[in-house]
């Protein structure tokens, strides 16, 4: 398992060092990672979370989901959709460095991508969901990361260093999260009943990435193009094809 999160933390910082050396990114292209990841990431909190965490919690999971609905929303309107692709942060205004809230940014990011590691630190009963939530997550990752390095060079006036240290610190909280959940959760009991209850709240709130997503991504009016769709379904179909697999 400690490889699968040395990977987690290899794939954000990797995909997130892209910024750093390429100064125009494709939209189109990021808008459709972004679609697929979405589709990706909610069709395995419906096709495996959910099943999992309603075996454990019974009709209290569905309590704890709409609380991880919320708590995303309001994390959102700290982070300003950053971790969904929304990156509309100072459409008023010609000083733009100065405009960018990247404290509070960074700290829902941070809160953000720790409720994402918590579930990775669970052993679930279905042999598929835990390597199905680790890709998940990194897939995530990919978009996310990218525009979390984007927004630090522009709030830090196009410092790669100081880029390069937000996204280091960026890329070790989800792993680091996973790791504790599961180190804690086998050594105490409680900790364990802690993160049964936490993993309908993350489900909850990547119910309401995932979707956001698909929403956000695409044109400038949000519809839903032909690209978009072909991009959402393979994100539907993988975590189909995952789920064969049980």
């Amino acid at each position: 398992m400690s490889a699968a999160y040395f990977i987690l933390f290899i794939i954000t910082f990797l995909s997130g060092s892209i910024p750093l050396w390429i100064k125009k990114l494709n939209d189109n292209a990021m808008q459709y990672l972004l679609a697929f990841s979405g589709a990706f990431l909610l069709s395995i909190t419906l096709l495996h979370l959910l099943p999992e965490t309603f075996e454990e919690l019974g009709h209290k999971a569905g309590f704890y989901l709409l609380i991880g609905f919320f708590i995303q929303l309001m994390i959102q309107r700290v982070t300003h959709g950053v971790e969904h692709g929304h990156t509309h942060l100072h459409d008023h205004g010609h000083n733009h460095k100065h405009r960018i809230p990247i404290a509070s940014i960074m700290i829902g990011l941070s809160v953000h991508a720790f409720m994402e590691g918590l579930p990775l630190g669970f052993n679930y009963r279905m042999e598929t969901t835990e390597p199905a939530l680790f890709l998940a997550i990194a897939t995530h990752k990919l978009p996310e990361s990218i525009l979390v390095t984007s927004i630090l060079l522009e709030a830090t006036g196009h410092s790669k260093v100081k880029a390069a240290l937000g996204l280091l610190g960026f890329s070790l909280i989800t792993p680091i999260a996973g790791i504790l959940a599961n180190t804690l959760g086998t050594s105490y009991d409680t900790i364990a009943n802690i993160v049964i209850s936490l993993i309908p709240i993350v489900a909850g709130a990547f119910i309401h990435i995932s979707t956001t997503i698909f929403y956000e991504s695409g044109t400038r009016h949000h519809m839903l193009t032909w690209k978009k769709v072909t991009a959402i379904l393979i994100g539907v179909a993988l975590g189909l094809l995952i789920l064969s697999f049980e």
